[in-house]
This record gives C-alpha cells, structure tokens and sequence, in this order.
C-alpha cells in the first residue's frame, strides 16, 4: 500500500509540529530543516502557503497520500455538516486511526502495519484495509492468532492508563474496541486548523 516513507523528522520540521509522535530530534531542533533553518529571518507566510501547510499537517497526521486526502475532502463536501468537521470525523474512523486511539499499536504507522498484515478483525471479520471507514456500533478487535503478539502487547500495557476517547470503548478482556460516534470536533486533539484546507480546496 503507498504511503509516505520519507524521513519523519525533517517533515515535521518543516510544518512545525511533531507530526508522527514524540521525536527527541525534533525536540532538540524545532526550527526548519535546511543550511539556514535556524538563523536566516524568514519573510512573512502567504495566505497560500499557511493553508498548504495546514493541509500538509493532516496528510502526514493521519498518514495519508495526495489522491487519498482529496478523495476524502471531496467526500466531506458532499455530506451534511461542517465539511472541515466532517473530514476530520472521517480521517478519525479510519480502521489503522482508530487501531492507534485504542492502543492496540503505539503509532499510526504500526497500526497501518498491523492492519495491512492481518491482525484486526472488523466485526468479527478480517479487514486488512488501513483506510476501511468505521461506522457507530463497529467493534474493532485483535485476532486470536495475533494476541500473543509482544508489539501488541507492550503497546496496550502501556496506553492503558491513557485511553480517554469519549468515541470508543475498550474491553481489555477480549482485546477489542468499540467505535461508539463520530467524534464531536473539539474532542479530537489533533492540532490542525480545518478551515484553512477548506478555504485551500475552495479556491
């Protein structure tokens, strides 16, 4: 499956927000990449380029490529609602999002691995597309083969004590999630401003 294999670092760098995670290099350098990065002043951003770099910020966030984010922008628009809303509920039930918000995987990255390789089951039934769009009353669980997996393992020992989505429901007994609603927009932590994509696709 295509999805972004460049340096994660750099990129956040770039846009100025750790995109993929705690990263200890971005910590350190938190000014953007390049020869003058750090000292030369930069002129004034364009109404453009901050809106480009908002879009950018959810594609790297969720994990996306080009095509894929402008399908589901065009798919936000044709639905009822605030279209900046109702894409970022999208992008939040994604199958390999909400594998990640469960705490099943400790990164959006490994949840699409796990995803891709077969180890979640959709209501009961194995679903190995990243990008499946989950509805209200979807359980999301592990497949019996894959529980004794020590990734997964390690991953839901420690996100445990910091599973806090009002939008699922977790059952550590049977390693399995529930997809309650579609998020309400000021309960999704993600730092990204949606109007300004839609204001980018608007144009």
């Amino acid at each position: 499956m295509a999805r972004y294999t460049g340096p994660k670092t750099k990129k956040s760098r770039a846009l100025g927000e750790s995109l993929f995670g705690h990263d200890k290099a971005f910590e350190k350098r938190k000014y953007p990449p390049g020869q003058h990065g750090g000292g030369r002043r930069r002129k004034q951003n364009s109404d453009y380029k901050i809106q480009l770099m908002e879009k950018q910020k959810a594609k790297y966030t969720y994990g996306l490529l080009e095509r894929q984010f402008a399908n589901l922008f065009e798919k936000a628009s044709r639905n009822k609602g605030v279209t900046g809303e109702v894409l970022l509920q999208f992008l939040e039930a994604r199958l390999d999002n909400t594998v990640f918000r469960l705490g099943i995987a400790p990164t959006r990255r490994a949840a699409r691995q796990l995803v891709n390789h077969k180890h979640i089951l959709v209501n009961g039934k194995l679903t190995n597309i990243p990008s499946y769009q989950l509805r209200p009353g979807d359980v999301v669980s592990v497949r019996n083969k894959s529980r004794h997996l020590s990734t997964i393992h390690d991953s839901i020992s420690t996100m445990q004590d910091v599973r806090k989505w009002a939008w699922l429901e977790w059952n550590p007994d049977k390693m399995e999630g529930k997809f309650l609603e579609l998020p309400e927009r000021e309960k999704i932590p993600e730092k990204i401003n949606e109007q300004l994509i839609v204001e980018l696709y608007s144009k």
